[in-house]
């Protein structure tokens, strides 16, 4: 792994979606995420960094020192366990365990960093490992440099519930009795949604050494995360503007909300619902940035 990274950055997510459910809502029958008092959309971060992670998995399957902590059906005790194993210490038990540490204070430091070197996502967003691997080890608690807010909608929205039809029935009893079964989803016919995210070079270096390859990797999955996610479920959904503030310094030049600040998103025509990102106009006020503080605009 190269150096960690030297600079402190912000940036803002704008991404779409079109006939589709971004971000279902399991306390209301997965419809979705809606802030109550004020009908803006929302999409947590963890669903974000879900689909961060899968393109990263797709992206670099096989490739050491890229591989996925949180992913499907892989309990943490077992990738836990594998820092112990490649540490000399396989099979052994509590108590072997304990005098390890007493003459290594550093055991779980070492373990700590086994799992960021190996694991993008614990480098990227960090981790919670105290699970205890085989009785007594902890493999500890990461701080990510990289954390990212809920997405909120631009405008409020609407979802729709759409009743829908199925010739496949459930049981034979059905079958003797009726040819379709009727079913429930949930839309919103569009909403252009605004994430805003962080990355702190100070916590890269002291903690998981998150590099400028990381970095990079980064960028490219948060511009195609939803490209190898696509489902009906979904809709259409795509990210539309990736905007990048670069301080010039590790601690930074400026607070992070003078920077959002300086992005503003509207719709061209208030009067008339949004339904294509062409309905938005995407303005940042270069002129208001700070000294020190460079942007960068991808699509």
């Amino acid at each position: 792994m190269s150096e960690s990274i030297k600079n402190r950055y912000e940036f803002v997510i704008l991404f779409d979606v079109e006939n589709g459910n971004p971000n279902g809502d399991p306390d209301a029958g997965n419809m979705p995420r809606v802030d109550p008092e004020t009908g803006y959309g929302l999409v947590t971060d963890v669903c974000l960094k879900r689909k961060i992670r899968n393109y990263v998995e797709t992206a670099k399957e096989d490739v050491p020192g890229y591989r996925i902590y949180i992913k499907d059906s892989v309990p943490l005790n077992r990738s836990d366990a594998e820092a112990l194993d490649k540490l000399g210490y396989k099979g052994v038990d509590e108590k072997g365990l304990k005098d390890a540490k007493k003459k290594d204070p550093t055991l779980d430091m070492k373990v700590r960093d086994f799992m960021c070197q190996n694991f993008y996502d614990i480098r990227t967003f960090g981790a919670v490992m105290t699970t205890f691997v085989k009785g007594n080890l902890n493999c500890g608690q990461v701080r990510g440099p990289v954390q990212l807010s809920f997405a909120r909608s631009v405008d409020p929205i609407v979802p729709q519930e759409v009743t829908i039809t199925r010739v496949a029935i459930t049981t034979e009893a059905d079958a003797e009795r009726k040819g379709t079964e009727m079913g429930r989803k949930y839309i919103v016919p569009y909403a252009l949604y605004r994430a805003e995210g962080y990355i702190s070079a100070n916590l890269a270096r002291k903690t998981t050494g998150f590099s400028e390859e990381d970095l990079s990797l980064l960028w490219e999955a948060i511009l195609n995360m939803f490209e190898t996610d696509h489902s009906a479920a979904r809709g259409k959904m795509a990210v539309r503007k990736l905007i990048i503030f670069k301080h010039d310094t590790e601690l930074g030049c400026a607070p992070a909300y003078k920077l959002f600040d300086t992005v503003q998103v509207c719709r061209k025509n208030p009067d008339a619902p949004a339904r294509a990102y062409g309905d938005y106009t995407v303005v940042v006020d270069a002129a208001a940035l700070p000294a020190g503080v460079t942007c960068t605009e991808l699509a």
